[in-house]
Parts: structure tokens; sequence; C-alpha cells
């Protein structure tokens, strides 16, 4: 059995699960609604308070997809009642953020300012010239988001500037040392 796959969901408090046929899940809660079609052969039911997640048969595409259909409707009950956030840092002479509306504008040494527009669902906010928080409520698109974001200017391993994650740790090398 999957580990991650029979452990139950706990719904919490204001969370409302719906299952539709076809596994249409809406999931309701403080912070918005979330919609997915999860995979057909997964049984879902709710039952006392939590969301069980059971496979039909130990073939391998079944097994493969427990786990997973487990995870996506987590990540959808957690969405909506706390919802995810992911902080970017920026790193670098002169590389600055700012926000005006729903436009993101990142001055990263290019000769033009990148500019950026919030998908929807997701919301950007500068805390800091050099500090971006991602928020949201689908856990897919903050995560993309701040992907997309970072990959305008990564981060390089000589003197570490780019935009990296908050958590993120850089791999710093060792420059050329002048031979004479």
């Amino acid at each position: 059995m999957s580990r991650i796959g029979k452990m139950p969901i706990a719904i919490p408090d204001g969370v409302n699960v719906e299952i539709a046929e076809n596994n249409k899940v809406t999931v309701k809660g403080p912070k918005g609604t979330l919609e997915r079609t999860l995979p057909a052969e997964m049984n879902i039911e709710i039952k006392d308070g939590q969301v069980l997640v059971e496979r039909p048969n130990d073939l391998k595409r079944s097994r493969s997809l427990h786990g997973l259909t487990r995870t996506l409707l987590n990540n959808m009950v957690v969405g909506v009642s706390q919802g995810y956030e992911k902080v970017l840092e920026i790193n670098g002479v002169g590389y600055r953020a700012s926000k005006s509306g729903n436009v993101l504008t990142l001055q990263l040494g290019y000769s033009h300012p990148v500019e950026m527009t919030d998908p929807e669902g997701v919301e950007s906010v500068c805390e800091t010239q050099t500090k971006i928080i991602i928020k949201g409520i689908d856990k897919e698109k903050v995560g993309q988001y701040a992907a997309n974001i970072r990959e305008k200017r990564p981060p390089e391993p000589y003197k570490g500037k780019g935009i990296k994650y908050a958590d993120e740790h850089i791999r710093r090398k060792v420059g050329k040392t002048g031979a004479k």
C-alpha cells in the first residue's frame, strides 16, 4: 500500500468538499474555491469529516496514481483553508522589484525593465525592493509563477547574483586565480 495514499485527509472547519461523477472534486473554503478532475480509477469518499482515497487494484498505474490523487486533494484542502506562499529574494547591485497594480516590474541588469503580470488567482507582493512574496490558493500556480520570475535571472554560482528562493542555498564556486 502507498504510505501517502492511505492517509486520510482531515477536512478543517469552514471547508466543504464535494465529489461529483468522474471524480470531479470541488473544494470550497474561506480563501476561495478550487476545482479539479482527478483520475477516474481512484475511489474517493468522504467519511466522518475525512476524505479517503482508495485504489481498486494493484496494477502499476493504480499504485502510482494512489499517492498522487491523495496529495492533489490535500493541496486543494490546504490551499482553500490556509493558502500558499513562496518568497523570492533578489541579490545584486541595482537589482530590484516594484509593484504597480497587478504588474510586477523587475530591474535585473538588462537594458530594459522586465514586466510580469500576475496570473489569475495569484498575487505578488513586494515587501522590500529585494523581496517578493507570491501568494495564492493553488499550489501549482503559485510555484509556477515563482519559477517564471526566478527564470528571468537565475542565481549564478560565482557572486550569487540573481533571483533565488528564500530557502534555497546556492552552491558557490571559486573564481579564477591570477597565474603569474
